[in-house]
């Protein structure tokens, strides 16, 4: 009984006061009157959930309410109907990973005039965005072309699996590789035919093939690949999915380590191929950082504070190679940042 009236003093304290706030945040998190920001990813995708691990830390670090959002299909038209929801309800800042930059110009730049704008993971250049977090794609390209090369010392026939190629990263992506794999100097505006074999002295591009975003079409088309063209030495798998549906097309076709396979991502099918020797390493982001620093970021911003804008408008948050010396140490830092 004593303890039923003094939770009725307490109510009629907070009535009198104004109302008790409840806290929502947890242990550190963001409370209910903080302002929202919004990240916003290119589709789902086990790579977007450690993006939002970083994002959540980063809400408890600076007290700001973070809503991730991951188009269930990958569509500008999805795309853009997700970030008008998130205007509506009141977002203050926005980080967005374009689906296709250059016809999505004229949208991105009228958000930027509503509520800070940044990109990551995909960059959207010539835009009113206030810069860029993420990797250099074409660097990274090349980074998974010399790991064609460890793969493929004498060289040989390659195939390239990608998401789509409307995306500021996957076009840099795709080129660091041929690139690479030709000998060629660095030239971020070079950009060769997707349709036609791309021919070197060692290495030969038979295709690139793209399967927009869809895991199930990507299997079926690496499935296909595998069955018609006999000559391809390797396969290299430039989104996060891309390389478990080769290894499930490599299976089902019994060539599991007949076939060279290099990743992208870290998926944890790529990274247990690599600890299990039939895949060759992959090129990994830090997708922890895109989220964690793209929440820092817009929590400055929303702040009035225009310093964390760096004069080159890019953030880098560099890749980095994982093979069978390094994998363990990395899966096992992975893991901790996902709270397993």
């Amino acid at each position: 009984m004593k303890a039923f009236s003094s939770w009725v003093l307490l109510a009629l304290v907070c009535l009198q006061f104004g109302g008790c706030k409840q806290d929502t945040s947890g242990d550190g998190g963001s409370s209910s009157d903080a302002p929202t920001v919004a990240f916003v990813t290119n589709q789902i995708a086990d790579f977007w959930n450690i993006s939002k691990a970083g994002c959540e830390d980063a809400q408890k670090d600076f007290g700001i309410n973070v809503e991730v959002r991951m188009p269930p299909v990958a569509t500008t038209v999805e795309q853009k109907r997700i970030v008008e929801d998130l205007l509506n309800k009141g977002v203050k800042g926005i980080a967005i990973s374009p689906l296709d930059a250059d016809n999505q110009k004229a949208w991105i730049n009228e958000l930027a005039g509503r509520v800070p704008l940044i990109t990551h993971d995909s960059d959207a250049p010539g835009t009113d965005r206030l810069l860029y977090i993420g990797m250099d794609n074409y660097r990274a390209g090349r980074m998974c072309g010399e790991l064609v090369k460890e793969a493929l010392p004498d060289g040989g026939d390659v195939v390239l699996f990608i998401g789509r190629l409307e995306q500021d990263n996957s076009k840099h992506r795709r080129q660091g590789v041929i690139d690479e794999l030709l000998d060629r100097s660095e030239d971020r505006t070079r950009f060769d035919p997707v349709v036609g074999k791309i021919k070197g002295e060692k290495y030969t591009i038979l295709a690139t093939i793209t399967d927009q975003g869809q895991p199930d079409l990507a299997l079926s088309k690496a499935a296909d690949a595998i069955n018609s063209r006999p000559n391809m030495k390797a396969m290299v798998g430039l989104f996060e999915y891309n390389p478990p549906a080769c290894i499930q097309a490599l299976k089902q076709a019994n060539k599991l380590g007949t076939i060279k396979l290099i990743g992208f991502d870290e998926n944890s099918e790529t990274l247990q191929g690599i600890k299990d020797g039939y895949v060759t390493g992959t090129v990994v982001q830090n997708p922890y950082q895109y989220g964690y620093r793209s929440v820092e970021v817009l929590s400055k911003l929303i702040e009035g504070d225009d310093s964390v804008i760096p004069e080159s408008k890019y953030i880098d948050v560099p890749p980095r190679k994982i093979t069978k010396e390094n994998v363990d140490e990395y899966w096992t830092k992975l893991n901790m940042q996902l709270g397993k």
